[in-house]
């Protein structure tokens, strides 16, 4: 059995969090001598190095310790995985569950489910943390069900709304950093627009002034929005590989207004298109892509 001194040197967890982590979630019970003072023993301090690993992996403490109490991650098999949570077959299975069981609730219609999954993969740690390891495979998830006919058009538009809902409140809840310094949005005729949404969001949240156009812009409105702000950087999303042909006459549009930064992004923007187009091709992740950006912006800090 160990003091809580001894605990938080031998699981590097400061003593009041040991403390605020034992009052408001529970995860820990520590026992208690005839004075008072709590004593932990092997499998607490298990539970300990496992709550830290999660939550220094993006996790918020609420939720890591919900799963650890409701045994949907092991902390046995966390603490015993040399990678750490980030890398733990729980976590990962955890994650899955929440894709999967959203996934069912869309295909059964269920609102208030789908609803109440979607908050509880947004809960489960910062935007950064959860935004390309859930929500977006989430959505990719809901496409591949679509496509096996297991749901239908209006449930998969439902479910993708519910995620449209929530990424634009986040995207209002950063702030308006200022001046527009990178313009977002799709090409004609183009409309799985959740990728470049949360992609916004992303740069908004390095306090980067965004102008998200949404879907389906017409080359037009593309020039009139660059030209008005006179933003920095553009770029393109493209989801389908007809997303990256229409893009092509907006990249030919926008190339001579010297701009610092001209790029495709999303699952369609594959470095061979982007080299056929003369432009950067953004990496895949969300968190990434908005890292690449601010770099060429002179703003990663």
């Amino acid at each position: 059995m160990y003091t809580i001194k001894e605990a938080s040197a031998r699981t590097g967890v400061g003593a009041p969090l040991i403390r605020a982590w034992e009052r408001r979630y529970g995860v820990i019970k520590p026992t208690r001598t005839p004075a008072g003072y709590r004593l932990y023993d092997d499998a607490t301090l298990r539970v300990l190095l496992a709550m830290r690993s999660l939550v220094e992996s993006g996790w918020t403490a609420s939720e890591a310790a919900r799963a650890i109490a409701a045994g949907e991650v092991s902390a046995d098999e966390i603490v015993g995985r040399p990678g750490g949570a980030g890398e733990a077959a729980p976590a990962e299975r955890h994650q899955a569950r929440l894709v999967t069981e959203f996934v069912t609730a869309a295909v059964q219609a269920s609102s208030a489910d789908t609803e109440a999954l979607l908050d509880q993969m947004l809960a489960s740690g910062s935007f950064e943390a959860v935004i390309d390891s859930l929500v977006l495979p989430a959505t990719a998830a809901l496409g591949d069900a679509w496509a096996a006919g297991r749901l239908s058009v209006a449930a998969e538009h439902a479910a993708s709304a519910a995620v449209a809902r929530r990424l634009a409140a986040m995207f209002q809840a950063a702030g308006a950093p200022g001046r527009t310094a990178v313009v977002v949005g799709l090409p004609p005729g183009a409309h799985h627009e959740l990728g470049a949404l949360a992609f916004a969001v992303a740069l908004r949240r390095r306090g980067i002034g965004v102008l998200y156009l949404g879907p389906d812009v017409p080359v037009e409105g593309w020039i009139d929005a660059v030209t008005a702000t006179s933003a920095k950087a553009a770029v393109v999303g493209a989801v389908m590989a007809a997303d990256a042909e229409a893009a092509v006459p907006v990249v030919d549009a926008l190339r001579p207004l010297g701009l610092r930064l001209l790029a495709l992004g999303g699952a369609a923007a594959t470095p061979e298109i982007a080299q056929r187009m003369g432009v950067a091709v953004l990496p895949q992740p969300v968190v990434d892509a908005a890292l690449t950006v601010a770099d060429a912006l002179g703003r990663r800090a």
